[in-house]
């Protein structure tokens, strides 16, 4: 795993997207990779965000927010300009629990994209690759003049 960023300029506007969104910033998402039409996040680990103190393994649902944030935000890296696409479906599928004390990986790529919907599919995982969730999502695209002009500058890191 790199710890640079492909493409800078939509990793740029992913990590100023995800500093708005309270979830993520509780979570210290960070962006791993973002490239046209794929994205990488990561989750940190940490004793907040642990779903069984007996074993200290990860709350699945700080895993689907995981997911659900990579999903949605890779949008950033699909579409010429910014709009907001709020999730309207989005299916987990876990396969094994994440090892504690490492941080989670998510990767989320775009499947199709259409006038008013978009498709991703996305796997969480480890350091070892292994897969620990996968998701696929349906989010709407509600175009750029619905998402206010000063929020998508603030994003794109637009001149105002």
């Amino acid at each position: 795993m790199t710890d640079v960023v492909t493409d800078k300029v939509l990793g740029d506007r992913v990590e100023r997207f995800i500093k708005t969104l309270n979830q993520a910033q509780e979570l210290g998402l960070t962006v791993v990779d973002a490239s046209s039409g794929q994205l990488t996040l990561q989750l940190p680990y940490s004793e907040k965000i642990i779903g069984n103190p007996e074993t200290g393994v990860i709350h699945g649902g700080a895993i689907t927010t995981l997911m659900d944030t990579t999903s949605g935000s890779v949008m950033i890296c699909a579409l010429d300009d910014f709009e907001l696409c709020p999730t309207l479906d989005l299916r987990v599928d876990y396969m094994r629990p994440a090892e504690p004390g490492k941080p989670v990986h998510a990767r989320a790529e775009i499947r199709k994209m259409t006038r008013n919907i978009a498709f991703t599919r996305c796997e969480a995982y480890q350091d070892n690759g292994e897969v620990i969730a996968t998701c696929v999502g349906t989010f709407m695209r509600i175009g750029k003049e619905a998402t206010p002009k000063s929020f998508r500058d603030m994003i794109t890191g637009a001149r105002q």
